[in-house]
């Protein structure tokens, strides 16, 4: 049952459907890719400011960040590149809550494959399409608007609460890490990854490691007088699909230990030779592969130097090794604690809009959660819109699940206030 404070929340929601939209929109339009994020971060600090919620710039270049224990190593330079955070009541007794979203997104090319420009949002049949609609730009824009629908209806927000709009978590998660740093933490946390309106139970450790191989190269009029590096490098392949399902054969944590096959490998990148009638002289492969929670990143590096160098010694031949590096993600798994008054709580308002409890998700790949968890000792979960093709062709996220996500946050905005003073909601 809602009381008359939260129907006029769900009403406030409902008459800010639209601007919710538009800032999905507008944000869709800044085709935020790493080292891109401008845009995106311009409209994100138009809207902080149309909204009147205070802004704080968090740069990635701050003092001590680059020694952070957990922050991936990067091959840019992070001057100037910062994440928008918005905090209210930061001085305020009780409970920190923090909302958690990022605005970068994952390349969209091939760009003619889609059915616009991927950075032109489009409606059709109750969606929206669009580069990052679903991942995760529709989830920002309600986390953002449940504030103001709180305001709106005339209710409170007398807590400590944080807003975090990040870069960087589509490649390092360094961007919530850098807010962590920073002291932009709390107590529980809540991310609208676009897995729909489900608590979010866990996720798999994440490694990006990098091929590359040297070869010799030589005119095509006689390619035995080379040594073909894109050749050589696919005989690598089955050394790296074969520690994929090593990795799958370990003992794994509970929920984890019925899921067939949680711990996936990604070819994402090949590259190599320089002129078609050249035997190539080089080839380069990028690659993710999944890990359980409870193996360390350092772990995981290490069974992938070793399957490398396995394989080598297996091929028996003259051609160097592939150099092993290591780029981007690497980040730890782990489980989500769901016996907590804060996820109690969500649950809670979720059954309260819907008139059943949500279902739980886990996850096999990674989050923004993780820097929270791993980094900060902070409870927190995943709940969000309902997104199909993320990373992938016409990207779309369904509009009914966003007004869902609006109305859930929005309650649940204030029901903590109202709970602050009675226990701790993000225990």
């Amino acid at each position: 049952m809602l009381d008359a404070t939260e129907t006029r929340i769900v009403e406030a929601c409902e008459a800010l459907m639209d601007d919710t939209l538009a800032l999905t929109r507008d944000l869709v339009r800044g085709y935020s890719v790493l080292g891109q994020e401008q845009g995106a971060l311009d409209t994100m600090e138009a809207w902080f400011a149309r909204l009147d919620l205070p802004l704080d710039r968090v740069p990635l270049d701050a003092p001590g960040f680059a020694d952070h224990p957990h922050r991936a190593p990067t091959e840019w330079d992070n001057a100037g590149r910062y994440n928008l955070v918005s905090r209210l009541n930061p001085e305020a007794e009780g409970p920190h809550l923090v909302f958690n979203g990022h605005l970068d997104v994952v390349p969209a090319e091939p760009t003619d494959m889609w059915t616009r420009p991927p950075w032109e949002p489009w409606e059709q049949d109750g969606w929206i399409y669009g580069r990052g609609a679903g991942d995760m730009k529709a989830g920002i824009a309600a986390m953002v608007m449940a504030v103001a629908a709180v305001r709106r209806a005339g209710a409170s927000i007398d807590f400590p609460l944080t807003l975090q709009t990040v870069i960087e978590e589509e490649c390092t998660g360094n961007g919530a890490l850098a807010c962590l740093h920073q002291g932009y933490g709390g107590d529980f946390v809540l991310i609208p990854e676009p897995f729909g309106t489900r608590i979010y139970s866990g996720q798999v450790g994440v490694l990006w490691f990098r091929l590359y191989l040297e070869g010799l190269p030589a005119h095509v009029l006689d390619t035995s007088a080379g040594r073909n590096a894109i050749e050589t490098l696919q005989r690598y392949l089955p050394a790296l699909k074969a520690l994929e399902e090593e990795i799958n054969a370990l003992p794994r944590p509970a929920p984890y230990a019925d899921h067939p096959h949680p711990f996936n490998l990604s070819i994402g990148r090949i590259e190599g030779g320089n002129w078609a009638s050249s035997v190539p002289a080089h080839a380069v492969l990028e690659g993710r592969v999944g890990f359980p929670p409870g193996m360390s990143p350092d772990d995981a590096m290490a069974r992938v130097r070793e399957a490398i160098a396995a394989r080598h010694a297996e091929l028996d031949d003259a051609t160097p090794p592939p150099r092993v590096s290591f780029h981007g993600f690497r980040s730890e798994g782990h489980l989500v604690e769901l016996d907590t008054p804060g996820i109690r709580l969500l649950s809670a308002c979720h059954e309260a809009l819907l008139g059943e409890p949500p279902a739980h998700y886990l996850s096999t790949c990674t989050t923004d959660l993780r820097a929270f968890h791993v980094a900060g000792g902070i409870n927190g979960t995943c709940y969000g819109p309902v997104a199909e093709r993320i990373h992938g062709v016409d990207e779309c996220v369904d509009i009914a699940s966003i007004r869902q996500v609006l109305t859930t946050y929005a309650l649940f905005l204030h029901r903590w206030g109202r709970q602050a003073t009675q226990e701790e909601p993000g225990a």
